[in-house]
């Protein structure tokens, strides 16, 4: 008995919705199948795929052969790079636990790019909206302040810097006030000693 994975075509007239479905070949698209493995929604932007990866993976090992459009999906979500993967272990090219941190490192960052993705999408959209309505499109939030380290200044380091922090203020206001001056004459005395 051959089996395929295969769409299985749901929703309505010219808003396509799709089952991920293991099926022998013989039956009909819409008729019997042996296992749902996922969804597929192609009418979002960017396409809502919702897939078992393991439940796929192990009919692939089985031998289920995928059509086309699920083979692309398959390879979009992983599973594909999984099965080469598997082979390498089985060749002895790598142990399993390699295997098993490099797929992990590729589910992560594809995962981070199909948020990014979806958050470009929202803000198109967001941005469309405003433009249609007339109205002027939020502001972006702001960037989170970075950490601030703190440095320990030690006393006479500090003392330092105030006493550089006075000289520059009283030449910078200058000898026109007497009071000033008296305090600027302290301070150059206080300095000599």
């Amino acid at each position: 008995m051959a089996v395929k994975i295969r769409l299985q075509r749901k929703g309505r007239k010219k808003r396509p919705f799709y089952h991920i479905v293991v099926a022998d070949a013989r039956a009909p698209r819409d008729g019997r199948f042996i296992q749902k493995l996922g969804t597929y929604n192609p009418m979002t932007s960017p396409a809502t795929i919702d897939l078992d990866r393991d439940a796929a993976f192990d009919w692939l090992m089985k031998g289920a052969q995928p059509t086309d459009t699920t083979r692309a999906i398959l390879r979009f979500k992983g599973v594909m790079y999984r099965k080469h993967l598997e082979r390498g272990v089985s060749k002895g090219a790598l142990t399993q636990e390699q295997a098993d941190a490099k797929y992990q490192a590729w589910i992560e960052e594809k995962e981070g790019k199909i948020a990014a993705r979806v958050a470009k999408t929202a803000e198109e959209k967001a941005a469309t909206l405003a433009k249609l309505s007339g109205t002027p499109p939020p502001p972006p939030a702001p960037p989170a302040p970075e950490p601030v380290e703190e440095v320990a200044v030690e006393a006479p380091a500090a003392e330092a810097a105030v006493e550089t922090v006075v000289e520059t203020v009283v030449e910078n206001v200058g000898d026109e006030d007497p009071e000033l001056a008296a305090l600027n004459e302290k301070a150059a005395e206080d300095k000599a000693e």
